[in-house]
This record gives C-alpha cells, sequence and structure tokens, in this order.
C-alpha cells in the first residue's frame, strides 16, 4: 500500500511524522512518499521534496513563489498518474493542498484531510471545496465535526496531534532546574514560530516586557526562538528597541518546551503553542499584531465570525461562533473567565499586555486561578492518541473502500461504511 503525503508547515511535519509512525504499525507494508519536512523523512517517508522550506504566509510571499508552487503540484500530477497511490493525506497548508486535493480526485483516489484549516475562522465558503475534493476530514477541535457535518461533509474528530507532540518530547529537566535556580521570576516570550510573526509581534513584546520591568523589581526575561535565524532576528530587534538594551532578557533555540515549564507566565503570538501553553498550565497572554490592511480583511472581507484567534480559548466556550464577535475587553463583566487574554490588533497594546503579566506575578491567588482553568481544559481536552486514532481511521477506511473514491456528496447520514463509522465512534 502507498501513501501521498502533502505538509508544508513545520508542525505539521512533526504530526505527520507520529501519523506516519502510527500507521506503520497498522499496515506493515505501507509505502509513504511525498511532500514533508525533516521529521518525516526521518518517520520512514521518502520526500520528493522538502515544502517546510517554503512554509509562507502573506500573500505577496506567496506570489514571489508561485512558480516553485505550480512546479510541485505538476510533479504530484505525474506521479498520481504514474504510480497511483492508494490515498493522499493532506495536513493543514491550505492554497497548495486545494491544488493537490484537486490533482489526486482527477485521478480517483481518495482524499484525507489531517488537521485541516481552520475554514470555519476565515473562509466558511471554502467549505463547498472542502466538501467536493475531500472525502475524509479529520477534525483537531472538538467543535468541528458537527459544522462539517451541517455542511455536507463526512468529518470526525480524532483530537489535536500536537498533544501527541507535547506527550512524546521529553524535555531537559537539568535546563528547567537551571532555570529554577537562578534569580528574579521567570516570564518566557514566545514571539511565532514564523518570521514574519517575529517581525511583527517582537518589538510590541520587549515594549511589554519593560512595562513590566518598571512594575516588577525581580522579573526577568527569555526569549524561546524557533530557529537559529530568528534568534539572530530577534537580537537585532532587541538593539534596535528602545529600552531593550535596559532589560534582563536571554535568548534560546530549541528550548520552547522547557522555558514553557520553568516559567511563571509568558507572554506569546497565537498559534499551536497555545495548546502546550495550556498543556503546561502555564498563565498567558496572547498578542497578535497585525497591519491595518490585515485587519480590515479579517472583519469586513473575511467576515470572521469566531468569538477568539486563540486556541484555548475557543476549546473553552460551548459556542465558539458569533455573528458580531467582539474584541477581548479586559475590563468587560466576565473576562476572567478567558483563560488567555487575547489581543489580536494593529495598535500598541503593549501596556495590556503588560498589565495581565504583573497583576499574575503580584497576585498568586490570580496566577493559581489562571493555572486552574487551564487545568481543567487539560484534563478536558489535552489528550493524546490524535494520531493513533487518524492511523486508526485511515487504515479502516482504505481496507473497507481499496483504491475507490467515495461519490459526492462524501457525507450521508447513516449509509457510511461500518468499518469507517467504527473508527469514527472510537476516536470520538
Amino acid at each position: 500500500m502507498k501513501i501521498f503525503f502533502s505538509v508544508g508547515e513545520p508542525s505539521g511535519d512533526i504530526h505527520g511524522a507520529n501519523l506516519i509512525r502510527d500507521l506503520r504499525q497498522r499496515i506493515p507494508d505501507v509505502e509513504c512518499v511525498g511532500y514533508g519536512g525533516p521529521a518525516m523523512e526521518a518517520a520512514g517517508c521518502q520526500l520528493h521534496a522538502d515544502l517546510t522550506e517554503l512554509a509562507v504566509m502573506w500573500l505577496f510571499t506567496v506570489v514571489k513563489n508561485i512558480h516553485r508552487f505550480l512546479r510541485l503540484v505538476r510533479e504530484a500530477d505525474r506521479y498520481f498518474r504514474n504510480h497511483r497511490p492508494d490515498a493522499v493525506v493532506m495536513i493543514d497548508y491550505p492554497g497548495f493542498n486545494w491544488w493537490i486535493a484537486r490533482r489526486a480526485k482527477n485521478h480517483k483516489i481518495p482524499v484525507f484531510y489531517y488537521g485541516t484549516p481552520q475554514l470555519w475562522a476565515w473562509a466558511p465558503w471554502r467549505v463547498k471545496k472542502m466538501r467536493r475534493l475531500v472525502d475524509h476530514i479529520l477534525c483537531k477541535l472538538p467543535f468541528e465535526p458537527e459544522w462539517y457535518r451541517q455542511r455536507g461533509c463526512q468529518a470526525t474528530y480524532v483530537g489535536h496531534p500536537f498533544f501527541d507532540e507535547v506527550a512524546r518530547k521529553e524535555i531537559d529537566r537539568a535546563f528547567v532546574a537551571e532555570q529554577a535556580r537562578r534569580d528574579g521570576r521567570l516570564v518566557t516570550i514566545l514571539p511565532g514560530s514564523r518570521t514574519a510573526e517575529v517581525t511583527n509581534n517582537l518589538p510590541w513584546l520587549l515594549k511589554a516586557a519593560a512595562h513590566i520591568q518598571e512594575q516588577v523589581a525581580d522579573v526577568r526575561f527569555e526569549i524561546a526562538s524557533y530557529k537559529d535565524s530568528q534568534a539572530q532576528l530577534a537580537r537585532q530587534i532587541i538593539a534596535h528597541q528602545p529600552r531593550a538594551a535596559d532589560l534582563s532578557i536571554d535568548l534560546h533555540v530549541g528550548r520552547t518546551s522547557e522555558l514553557i515549564e520553568a516559567a511563571e507566565c509568558c507572554m506569546a503570538v497565537s498559534g499551536s503553542v497555545s495548546l502546550e501553553l495550556m498543556q503546561r498550565t502555564t498563565p498567558t497572554v496572547i498578542l497578535y499584531w497585525m497591519d491595518r490592511l490585515t485587519v480590515f480583511m479579517m472583519g469586513r472581507v473575511l467576515g470572521m465570525k469566531i468569538k477568539f484567534i486563540t486556541l484555548v480559548n475557543l476549546m473553552s466556550v460551548d459556542e465558539p461562533f458569533d455573528d458580531n464577535p467582539q474584541p477581548f475587553d479586559p475590563d468587560a463583566p466576565g473576562a476572567e473567565a478567558v483563560p488567555m487574554p487575547e489581543y489580536p490588533t494593529c495598535e500598541d497594546k503593549s501596556e495590556q499586555v503588560a498589565r495581565h503579566i504583573i497583576e499574575w506575578l503580584r497576585d498568586e491567588d490570580v496566577r493559581q486561578m489562571k493555572i486552574g482553568q487551564l487545568a481543567a481544559l487539560k484534563a478536558k481536552y489535552g489528550k493524546t492518541g490524535a494520531s493513533e486514532r487518524a492511523a486508526d481511521y485511515i487504515a479502516a477506511a482504505l481496507r473497507e473502500l481499496p483504491g475507490r473514491s467515495l461519490p459526492a456528496p462524501h457525507f450521508i447520514p447513516g449509509r457510511t461504511s461500518t468499518a469507517v463509522a467504527q473508527a469514527g465512534r472510537d476516536a470520538s
């Protein structure tokens, strides 16, 4: 059996590697090929290209690399025609993966989407494309399956693969202990895993750190960088940031988990890292700075109808959708119930961000309340086994439907195959 993977994000590369390992336990002779990254290659995937090198976010960057994406799509199409894999598994990375799905459907190859893009947040109209091009949707968040099913898709909740990554990662306890022995109360800064995020957010986070240091004498800061080039960028930003030279601050690469574990609280950029912050019950305030055009597009053009941008906050409410969502207001009634205060903004929110950290450092009861909120969410949703459940589902589907694509519409209540339906019930 041969499965073609299409994975473009660094986080997706890790999730894909875990899925490949679990698939091999269920289908010993499975051959995994396609697009991914170094973690998937280490897990035994034969890479046709390292797509994680092209992990991009903003439109102009996509346009600049369009010729490379089109070449990879053509190569995938040739591979589907000449070698015809039994299935295509995609992880996140919308845009490019739609092209891959379309080519797979042209060759009548079943398509699985493991860890789907958050269409419900920023592009609900694209569910038509999901319904047309994807046979099986394996959802990360508990409210997603019902949203997809209501729109005619076959969707199953398997859990968030990030929790598998956190559980499998062995943190350096000696490093954590060393941090605990140092003078000063540690606040960790997590400026994002994308270079653009570091560029846009770190200056404001440093400004917040300066506010904190003015109010809390025994505080110190550590920046957790995703890779060496981003650490170098962070150093350049610090060198040109007013008042940053006066901060007690260090940088580390590849120490994100340890610095979350060691911190009394964190300032972070919105992303999947919020799930690890929840898993380690570290009180955190979230910032996501964007330019005014992006904010306008999110609100007016994309018509985002979600109450929060932070995954942990979305998981904390019974109804995450809202036709008229309001920005987080720390002074509004009930604001303390939001697990991670968040600021998606095009303005300077450094003082607001700092205010939360200052309160947590000064008032241990309030900090412990935040820890308790995160612990309750962890107990409810922070369960491992997403990649195992996804592997069970994929293996069952391929046994039930060898080499065949499901006819549209893909979700027909009461008429899904027995094996696939059972796998879906087990995953839930």
